[in-house]
């Protein structure tokens, strides 16, 4: 392995200390390993740096060149780290972020203000889909998913854990009734999803069993959020991640319904980008910020939905 700045570096400690066994006891380390990295780097040189004696060390000319050389790059090497180190508090740069719309919007956009008054400089690029972000083709630095992760290449760092709800408005259940088992879903208008290509089912829990029970309804939507609003508007039934819809339940704009019946299968949430490369300090500072506010995002989640159940 290469260390030649390493090697200047015991080479500016020898002249320094003035002697081999100074410099050892600076560089705690022994007086013939000193010995042998200077004898070393002479020989890869090619010229002789220092005259021995028996009590001093003299610099020859090519010592001197190469010691006043060395000084300056292990200076400027020393300004780069410290300019790189201390680039965290005015890093600057973007972050491409990517996340589902419903937990974009819902977790992550409420947090940006608070991070961009700690980090003023840094360039949120943030695309909401729920359709799954390739990071190597879309250039994305982080995706925050909710489900399985398919991508082993990938680094995961998790968020929490999302249970799946069944909700509908006050004036909906009103005008349509409160289900009160599986078999009511076939009289209610079931709000679905298209990114997924089968028919919609719901898990749902009946005579002791789980089965998947097939619904149908006047939307197939490709995000939650969309969801969320017209579920919220009256249109039907929705199933959603329990931090999507805990606010509107805590607000009664949305009612929790089969909350028997229903199986609140759950999720993995997680922050994902490409490893394991070293990452640059705009993006490790982003998911230093966000991670542990959306953790307790989502643990305080799952504390309401306990609470409720």
């Amino acid at each position: 392995m290469d260390n030649r700045v390493g090697e200047m570096h015991v080479f500016v400690s020898v002249v320094a200390a003035g002697s081999f066994s100074a410099a050892a006891r600076r560089l705690t380390t022994t007086p013939s390993t000193v010995s042998k990295l200077i004898a070393r780097l002479e020989s890869r040189l090619g010229v002789r740096l220092v005259e021995r004696s028996t009590r001093s060390l003299a610099l020859t000319a090519e010592g001197h060149l190469y010691h006043e050389r060395s000084q300056r790059l292990l200076a400027d090497l020393d300004e780069l780290e410290l300019e790189v180190a201390a680039g965290s508090a005015g890093a600057s740069g973007t972050v491409r972020v990517n996340a589902s719309v419903g937990f974009g919007a819902i977790a992550v956009e409420p947090l940006l203000p608070a991070f961009w008054r700690a980090h003023p400089n840094i360039v949120v690029d943030l695309s909401l889909s729920d359709e799954m972000a390739d990071l190597y083709v879309e250039g994305t630095d982080i995706a925050f998913r909710v489900g399985g992760l398919v991508d082993s290449s990938l680094i995961a760092r998790k968020i929490g854990t999302a249970r799946r709800v069944i909700v509908a408005s006050p004036s909906y259940l009103e005008a349509m009734g409160v289900p009160e088992d599986v078999d009511d879903l076939d009289r209610h208008n079931c709000l679905g999803f298209n990114f997924r290509r089968e028919q919609p089912v719901w898990p749902m829990r009946t005579g002791g069993r789980i089965i998947d029970r097939m619904v149908a309804g006047t939307l197939l939507a490709n995000n939650g959020e969309t969801v969320r609003r017209l579920a919220i508007a009256g249109a039907g039934l929705a199933r959603l991640g329990d931090y999507h819809a805990r606010a509107d339940i805590a607000a009664g704009r949305l009612v929790e319904v089969l909350a028997a019946a229903g199986v609140g299968d759950e999720e993995q949430v997680a922050a994902l980008y490409l490893g394991p490369q070293r990452l640059p300090a705009r993006v490790t500072i982003f998911l230093d910020f966000f991670v542990p506010r959306l953790r307790a995002f989502m643990a305080s989640a799952s504390n309401a939905s306990a609470a409720s159940g």
